[in-house]
């Protein structure tokens, strides 16, 4: 993968998003961290309006978000237009999000999954690709309500 993934988290998923950039540098795999950098407290729309935004405009193919549960980030990720944010708490369900749901963004717990299963999960995410087909019609009809 080439180009770079958009990063993000709050306090939360801060300490996962950290062991993620590590294991995306492992990988030679390209990030841009959005923040947050510390653990002191931020408020999870701001990154994932800010790290939704860079994706839907195509600055980023695909962003990974982590707040303590991943459910604030994911609903805030899901209101930018052009976005399909999945919170997944284990492989199949990240693989089915980019695989029939055309996901663009990869959410994540960080008081709820573990770091080995959450690397697991960032592994099987950006592994898979979108199958189209019959699933096309189906992020047609989304795209069509939102205004895309």
């Amino acid at each position: 993968m080439q180009d770079k993934i958009a990063l993000g988290s709050d306090h939360g998923g801060f300490e996962l998003k950290e062991i993620i950039k590590k294991f995306l540098e492992g990988k030679g795999i390209p990030y841009e961290d959005y923040g947050c950098y510390s653990l002191e407290s931020v408020d999870y729309p701001d990154i994932a309006f800010t790290v939704a935004e860079a994706v839907a405009a195509g600055k980023h193919p695909f962003g990974i978000l982590v707040c303590g549960t991943g459910i604030g980030m994911s609903i805030a990720a899901n209101k930018v237009k052009g976005i399909r944010a999945a919170l997944a708490g284990d492989c199949y369900s990240a693989r089915m999000a980019r695989e029939h749901n055309n996901s663009n963004i990869l959410v994540l717990g960080g008081r709820v999954v573990g770091q080995e299963l959450a690397l697991e999960i960032v592994n099987a995410y950006l592994n898979a690709e979108f199958t189209a087909g019959r699933h096309q019609g189906r992020i047609n009809k989304i795209c069509q309500r939102e205004g895309c």
